[in-house]
């Protein structure tokens, strides 16, 4: 990974704006909807270009989609790669596509992006499946979108989120255990790769496996039933804002890790269908929450360290 990006001096404060390239949805917090809210409360300013509008999420029943024509959204994507102040951005962050050619416009605009400021990251978080409701796994996106991210955005993303689906989807290898993901997200040949939903070490638990050059890191919490949707999309702009922070990737997990799950228990409880992002806000900067961390043992490689922190009773 090429490091956080140099403070831009100006309005923002020493925060590097962020470009948002995601779904839109008119009632909700999932999509880009959510990382732009995560990523303005921690102090960076965003320029969110929607990929597709919807009502709420498809989750909640029958959801109409806008999606502009190639043509309509590439004219502007390359008004913004063509931008002078495109050296205010410090991070691209790309989630859900609305079709195929959306993702070469996308891949313009990050290149643009990199050469005003070369220091700039690129976070992909490869929005294409999940594991469906029987345990099988499943495309939700037309596979020429999956397959256009996978050969454009994925081969020069400085990090990548996929969920276990998405890791074992883009590698074209197994991940049903976790030394089975460890070889999916190392195949992805990328700087940092955290799988989110990666097999858990713990009974009932929720696990988020970090993968670098340094070795495989897990951060793991208790399993909250009823999760709303959108906790990929959250974790992501955060794991970003950590590391713009100027945060390593290991802490930058712990401590998104344990925002995501506090955001979520306190979502649940309150008997919310969505995340309470606006009115747990708080939380977003400050979450008193903790996960699990450890480091896992690879072949080749030193053994694994065990846990080193576990959460505190009554910490949720």
């Amino acid at each position: 990974m090429t490091g956080a990006a140099a403070p831009h001096p100006g309005p923002d404060r020493g925060k590097p704006a962020v470009i948002v390239v995601s779904s839109l949805v008119a009632r909700g917090s999932v999509g880009g909807r959510g990382a732009v809210f995560a990523l303005q409360r921690l102090g960076f300013p965003v320029w969110f270009v929607p990929t597709v509008t919807l009502p709420w999420h498809p989750g909640h029943g029958r959801a109409t989609r806008l999606v502009a024509p190639d043509e309509a959204f590439a004219a502007l994507v390359d008004d913004l790669a063509g931008s002078p102040k495109l050296g205010e951005v410090g991070a691209v962050l790309t989630g859900y596509f609305g079709a195929p050619g959306q993702v070469e416009a996308a891949a313009r605009l990050i290149a643009a992006v990199r050469a005003a400021r070369p220091a700039a990251l690129h976070l992909c978080d490869p929005v294409i499946g999940d594991v469906r409701p029987d345990g099988s796994g499943g495309l939700y996106v037309p596979e020429a979108t999956a397959a256009a991210i996978r050969d454009r955005l994925v081969p020069g993303a400085d990090i990548l989120t996929p969920n276990r689906f998405e890791a074992g989807w883009l590698a074209g290898l197994p991940t049903g255990s976790t030394a089975e993901t460890i070889a999916a997200a190392r195949a992805l040949g990328r700087p940092t790769v955290l799988v989110t939903s990666a097999p858990a070490m713990m009974a009932r638990a929720f696990a988020n496996l970090l993968v670098t050059a340094k070795g495989a890191v897990q951060a793991e919490h208790p399993l909250v039933e009823g999760a709303p949707n959108g906790t990929g999309d959250l974790l992501a702009a955060l794991f970003l804002a950590r590391i713009l922070d100027g945060a390593g990737p290991e802490k930058a997990l712990e401590r998104a890790a344990a925002t995501v799950f506090d955001m979520v228990a306190r979502s649940v409880r309150a008997g919310a269908d969505e995340l309470l992002l606006a009115a747990e806000q708080d939380v977003l900067a400050h979450s008193m929450a903790t996960v699990s961390v450890r480091t896992l043992a690879e072949p080749g490689r030193p053994r694994g360290d065990g846990p080193r922190r576990a959460p505190k009773p009554g910490t949720l």
